[in-house]
């Protein structure tokens, strides 16, 4: 092979390894810590928990934790300024350093209102005598 071809292999191997990259997290806490996490209906672990995404978007976030209400909710992870179309392309490829992207979402859990049993027997019964009425 000729030297020119040589180090034209070399350059491109060099800028290929040169290049950066772009690494997301989003990590997750509640207080209390401990409480399970499930991202878009998939579990991911417990609090607090850093997880890696690849789309900027809706994520749906429930939480739950005994003893403690479920949180049920929704957050965002917006797209840094470097990762817009048109300069991702230079972030993600060009760029000779690794940016983090790092989003940060802190709850916190309401524990469970104790449960008066003798209240929710006498529901059950008017329910059972309201459906025994009901009943032909």
């Amino acid at each position: 092979m000729s030297r020119k071809i040589v180090l034209t292999v070399i350059v491109v191997l060099a800028g290929y390894l040169c290049a950066g990259c772009v690494e997301r997290l989003i990590t997750i806490t509640s207080k209390p810590a401990g409480a399970i996490v499930w991202l878009n209906d998939e579990e991911v672990g417990a609090t607090p928990v850093t997880v890696p995404f690849t789309w900027y978007g809706q994520y749906s976030v429930v939480l739950r934790q005994e003893g403690y209400q479920p949180i049920i909710t929704a957050r965002k992870a917006d797209a840094p300024i470097y990762q817009w179309p048109g300069i991702d392309l230079f972030a993600e490829c060009l760029l000779p350093v690794n940016l983090v992207d790092k989003h940060q979402w802190d709850f916190v859990m309401q524990p469970m209102a104790p449960v008066n049993v003798e209240e929710l027997t006498g529901r059950a019964e008017e329910f059972r005598r309201e459906a025994m009425i009901k009943t032909p």
